[in-house]
């Protein structure tokens, strides 16, 4: 039964149970109550994709806790020293599970860098194409297939140590191929150059010679070390340390450009015999607010597996084909939308007229001269994609900037400013491609039809996707196409420009001999690290003839020098 109610009192209404300020204002909440129910009725099957426009410098992803160290950490004339220490266990699982799937998975480790300790930083394997005879016989990291008439099982290491295994390549950064040197002859391989491809014996075994992205901050938010969160440790130890990639980072650099630092370093693993190996600053969220003194810009990394076509008005649907690096929160893929929306739909008139309202001209001029000077055969429309793209907040332009050069050198070196170095202009004979064959000055013992290291992902017959058929530009395009690169070197509006470029950082890298003292200084820098051998010996060798190669053939190139 329910008890009586008291004489003189009453049951309290509803509304005298609600908050006093809730009763006080209860008309605009009602109002945004039936709002909210309208918007569910009748919009609650139509995709609402944010666009985000605000200006800001903030970054949401700070550095709080700045380790100082004791030596800078890419200065290139000391040696350094990392020392990597992790649970057995946890290594064995996360091999197990690269292995299954080509899950790529974070372990804990501890560091000693330069005799700094840093505990409990995360590693992981780095690579691609240059993993996979981790994987025995399934295929390419990531679980992509192997292209065809590329090497299976474990058998996939080093090739035959006959003067090609390209003591001068690198390896991929997650992209590409593996790397090799180049010399007059194609790739350089039997024609007398630094070697073809180089394809590296990895073992589980040998943890110390494994690429590995070092990440200070994944256990410990907000830690950096001398302002770094990630330092990459490139593939290739001891003799087969990559000295393209270091020369072309540092000519780079000399010409004014951005390019990633470096540094040669002995790297100890659990107490395993210690190897020489290249490290390299990764571009992450620092990377790109170190791109301008303003540091107001926005930088974008192109995915291996995505293409540089418009795929409709959501910034959302580009994630697979550029990953942002900074300023997370307060801006989005946007402007890299209208970039291409713009360069796919452009007439060959608009393009020449209108390019340097989305793009600044003299840089990405400088930026293509420099990959075809360098015998790059994996940039922007290589089949890594390695390429940058910063927005100006201010100016809303772009720049495309270059990293991960470890297939320079790897072309023919007499190839002039007109002349493709790898895979952007097309196939050899008619120029349009399409007809399956390898592009002229490709690396030595890619198989017909396909590049070896070919990303995750990517169909057969081409990194642009699509089976090689399809129209230039596009998915199923010419062989690793990119349309910003081909309509800028196609316009003869453009001509001049990229010209004057290419004469410029011909002399600052070739004419003035920087690139041959560079070559010299940087064999002194390994050899300090602990990678003298006969080996690195041939590799100097090797690079100083491609490099030696190179500067005569543009020297008698009127086009260059006229």
């Amino acid at each position: 039964m329910t008890a009586p109610t008291p004489t003189g009192t009453r049951k309290r209404r509803l509304r005298d149970r609600l908050p006093v300020r809730l009763r006080q204002h209860w008309k605009p909440v009602g109002a945004l109550a039936v709002g909210l129910a309208m918007m569910v009725a009748f919009l609650g099957d139509v995709r609402i994709s944010p666009y985000v426009t605000s200006a800001s410098r903030v970054e949401a992803d700070t550095i709080t806790d700045d380790i100082p160290g004791t030596i800078d950490l890419y200065d290139t004339s000391t040696a350094h020293t990392i020392q990597l220490t992790y649970q057995q266990t946890d290594f064995d699982k996360m091999m197990k599970e690269f292995k299954e799937d080509g899950t790529k998975d974070w372990i804990k480790a501890d560091l000693v860098i330069d005799g700094v300790h840093l505990d409990d930083v995360g590693i992981r394997l780095k690579g691609n194409s240059t993993l996979m005879s981790l994987r025995g016989n399934k295929g390419m990291p990531g679980g992509g297939n192997m292209p065809p008439g590329a090497p299976q099982g474990e058998g996939a290491g080093r090739q035959a140590q006959d003067g090609r295994t390209g003591g001068a390549g690198g390896g991929d950064a997650e992209t590409g191929a593996p790397g090799g040197g180049a010399g007059p002859g194609g790739a350089g391989g039997r024609a007398g150059g630094p070697g073809g491809m180089v394809q590296y014996d990895l073992s589980a075994e040998k943890p110390e010679e494994l690429p590995w992205l070092v990440k200070i901050d994944e256990y410990v938010e907000g830690r950096a070390y001398q302002g770094e969160r990630e330092i990459s440790l490139r593939p290739g130890a001891n003799g087969q340390v990559p000295l393209n990639e270091a020369l072309s980072l540092s000519l780079t650099d000399t010409s004014g450009q951005k390019a990633e630092r470096y540094a040669f370093t002995s790297v100890e693993v659990n107490d395993r015999p210690a190897v020489t190996r290249l490290m390299v600053e990764n571009p992450d969220t620092d990377y790109a607010d170190e791109t301008d003194d303003d540091s107001n810009a926005v930088l974008y990394k192109a995915r291996a597996g995505g293409d540089f076509s418009y795929q409709g008005d959501d910034p959302s649907e580009y994630e697979s084909a550029f990953k942002q690096l900074n300023k997370k929160g307060s801006q989005d893929l946007e402007p890299v939308m209208k970039l291409i929306k713009w360069v796919e739909n452009a007439s060959d008139e608009e393009f020449a007229r209108d390019l340097d309202q989305y793009v600044d001209v003299e840089s990405l001029a400088a930026y293509v001269a420099t990959q075809n000077l360098l015998l790059n055969f994996d940039d922007m429309a290589g089949p890594g994609k390695n390429y940058l793209l910063r927005y100006d907040l201010d100016t809303k332009k772009f720049t495309v900037l270059g990293w991960d050069y470890n297939l320079t050198f790897s072309g023919d070196a007499t190839a002039g400013p007109d002349d493709s170095t790898g895979m952007g202009g097309g196939m050899p004979g008619d120029g349009e491609g399409g007809d399956g064959q390898q592009p002229s000055g490709a690396p030595e013992g890619l198989p017909e039809g396909m590049p070896e290291g070919f990303p995750e992902g990517m169909p057969q017959g081409g990194p642009g996707g699509g089976d090689g058929e399809g129209q230039e530009g596009g998915p199923g395009g010419r062989m690793a196409d990119h349309p910003l690169k081909t309509k800028f070197l196609e316009s003869d509006a453009f001509d001049e420009v990229y010209l004057a470029a290419y004469k410029k950082l011909y002399q600052q890298f070739y004419a003035s001999g920087t690139a041959a003292k560079e070559v010299k200084a940087i064999a002194g820098q390994a050899r300090a690290a602990g990678a003298g051998s006969k080996e690195l010996d041939t590799a100097v060798t090797q690079l100083t003839k491609t490099v030696a190669d190179r500067a005569e053939a543009l020297a008698k190139d009127k086009a260059v020098t006229g």
